[in-house]
């Protein structure tokens, strides 16, 4: 049976603190705000990894070092592009 794999590292993070890290990488400078009049779900993610842990995967890096280097590699191929 297929399914969906979720690759986590294991901690959560709220939706606040993922957009304020990913501001940060990327130097935004501007405000970051939330509609609270619309629901998400939940205010913290926490994707369960169980699955690929299961079949000897483990996270190499952190949260943030994966998003600095897939900002970075963004960067670079917008670069190759241009």
């Amino acid at each position: 049976m297929c399914s969906h794999i979720n690759v986590g590292y294991g901690s959560d993070i709220s939706i606040k603190d993922l957009a304020l890290l990913i501001a940060e990488t990327v130097d935004y400078q501007g405000q970051i705000s939330f509609d609270d009049s619309k629901p998400d779900g939940t205010p913290r993610k926490l994707l369960d990894s169980q699955l690929l842990a299961n079949l000897g995967w483990q996270a190499q890096i952190t949260l943030e070092q994966g998003i600095k280097s897939t900002y970075e590699w963004f960067c670079q191929a917008d670069e190759i592009r241009e």
